[in-house]
């Protein structure tokens, strides 16, 4: 296979959310197509538990998953960072795509609240597969 994998980085303060939502839905839907990051500047300790069974719900489990600090390296290690609520904690490279996705935070919120959330995601990767010329697969 020649052609090139793009990386994308998600990023949100706590890693318990929006990110962790966002780096499932892509795994999911890219595969090995795409590689996947996510992290926050300041991590939870574990995810959001309305947020692992709203993914629970689509088929997605999480609940193995725990927030990454967000390091240098990862975001040099990315084509594209996507920002979600973290301001001025992201670091900025040159030659890096920045986008920033304005979500409302889950944290606190329960899981009727989460799901209008999980979905806008679900479709701004969708999106961003097709941005990046990969095919959507998955579900």
């Amino acid at each position: 296979m020649s052609e090139i994998q793009p990386s994308v980085l998600f990023v949100c303060v706590h890693n318990a959310g929006r990110s962790q939502m966002a780096a499932a839905f892509l795994t999911h839907l890219g595969g090995d197509r795409v590689e996947v990051r996510s992290a926050g500047s300041a991590p939870a300790d574990t995810v959001n538990s309305a947020v692992v069974q709203a993914m629970n719900e689509v088929g997605i489990d999480l609940s193995a998953q725990t927030p990454k600090l967000l390091t240098t390296e990862a975001v040099q290690a990315s084509d594209v960072v996507i920002t979600m609520g973290c301001g001025d904690a992201c670091p900025v490279f040159p030659g890096k795509r920045y986008l920033d996705w304005k979500l409302e935070d889950p944290a606190g919120q329960g899981v009727e609240a989460v799901r209008p959330i999980r979905d806008e995601i679900e479709e701004r990767v969708r999106g961003l597969l097709s941005d990046l010329g990969v095919e959507g697969g998955g579900a």
